[in-house]
């Protein structure tokens, strides 16, 4: 799998312009794989990420199987507890679009990235007939800086979420403790 294809294919509709100089060139889809924090969450439909929300969910670790489906390692609050949550998403037939069953139907793809710093994944849901879009900001360290997390609003507002829909995580509880065989 070769994410400047993805790159290519989203720049090509007019989401980004600059998205290949971005995405890097010539790495695959393996140099995902790692440990991220989730930073930023938006979606068009506000309650699914607020708290409580089915979305609101934090990364802990993405692994990228040999077969090129990717398995995320999330935690989620239910009842005031963080609780593990593993998802397996595997490729569709369009090149760099994922699948996985979550909360309905879900389709995603990275839409910028550069690997050691940050990710940035647009998800499409559709659930019992209802549709909704989901974008989340992921580092490498629990902080970004404010110019990838203003590239991740601007990509949110270009995907049609307004701004009081874009939510900051750094500030909230993300499960942090939880990492690493912590106790919750």
């Amino acid at each position: 799998m070769d994410i400047n294809k993805t790159c290519r294919g989203i720049a090509g509709h007019g989401h980004q312009h600059d998205l290949r100089k971005q995405c890097g060139s010539q790495k695959s889809f393996k140099e995902i794989e790692g440990e991220w924090y989730s930073v930023g969450l938006a979606s068009d439909k506000r309650e699914i990420i607020e708290e409580h929300g089915s979305m609101r969910v934090f990364v802990e670790h993405i692994h990228v199987f040999k077969n090129s489906s990717l398995a995320f390692h999330f935690h989620t609050v239910i009842n005031g507890e963080c609780t593990e949550l593993y998802l397996v998403s595997d490729k569709t037939e369009k090149d760099g679009e994922y699948y996985v069953k979550y909360d309905g139907d879900n389709i995603f793809n990275v839409l910028a990235t550069d690997y050691d710093g940050y990710i940035i994944f647009h998800l499409r849901n559709i659930n019992n007939g209802e549709m909704f879009q989901l974008m989340e900001l992921y580092g490498r360290k629990p902080e970004l800086s404010s110019n990838i997390k203003e590239k991740f609003v601007d990509l949110c507002k270009k995907h049609g979420i307004v701004e009081e829909n874009i939510l900051d995580l750094t500030g909230v509880d993300r499960c942090l403790q939880a990492r690493d065989g912590g106790e919750a």
